[in-house]
């Protein structure tokens, strides 16, 4: 039902967090379990509400991103090729995203968890952040296989990204860093691509 694609064609991001998620299978695996101590500071100390609010809600955005691929590559799935493939690639990539802002809010002396969140019910209290799913959702997703999983992932995350691309267009109009800037540029680019690869897969 989907249409072929190419799995080394969603990978956009660039600069500093360049990670090629296609290639050899153990390089996207190092990056993706990297140890705490790769994770990279700020080496622009310089930053305000908006940047730390982008990275204490990305996060969490993109650990969700990162279960949902997780689910897509388990063999129960019975995910297609070109959904594995592109789990792959958001995994890898996401993976790194996250280290990259942890060291951020780190060098910044800043909580890695938005304030508020403390003794909230895991995703479902992240629900209102713009493209969560709730855990019931989640768990339903895990339930499914073959073509029906296919196409619950691909919408799902078609509605994951649109939620993080509009935090990242927020930050960018708000936000001063400009290590923090730049990765919001990467996230509209690469999401965006990815959006339209999904909604190709859909239609096909």
């Amino acid at each position: 039902m989907f249409k072929s694609i190419r799995p080394c064609a969603t990978v956009l991001v660039a600069g500093t967090l360049l990670l090629t998620a296609c290639g050899g299978g153990s390089d996207a695996d190092s990056s993706a379990k990297a140890p705490p101590e790769s994770i990279a500071p700020a080496t622009d100390s310089s930053f305000n509400d908006a940047d730390v609010a982008f990275a204490q809600g990305m996060i969490p955005h993109h650990v969700q991103a990162v279960d949902m691929a997780s689910i897509a590559l388990k063999p129960e799935s019975g995910a297609s090729a070109e959904i594995q493939a592109l789990a792959s690639a958001i995994q890898g990539t996401q993976d790194t995203e996250i280290e990259t802002m942890t060291g951020w809010l780190q060098t910044w002396g800043q909580p890695t968890e938005m304030p508020g969140m403390d003794g909230m019910d895991g995703m479902d209290g992240m629900h209102g952040m713009d493209g969560m799913m709730t855990e019931e959702q989640m768990t339903a997703l895990a339930g499914l296989s073959g073509p029906a999983f296919d196409t619950e992932w691909v919408t799902m995350m078609i509605a994951h990204h649109q939620g993080a691309i509009t935090q990242a267009e927020t930050v960018k109009a708000n936000g001063s860093n400009p290590e923090v800037l730049t990765l919001a540029d990467q996230i509209i680019s690469a999401q965006q691509a990815e959006i339209a690869q999904m909604q190709a897969m859909l239609a096909g």
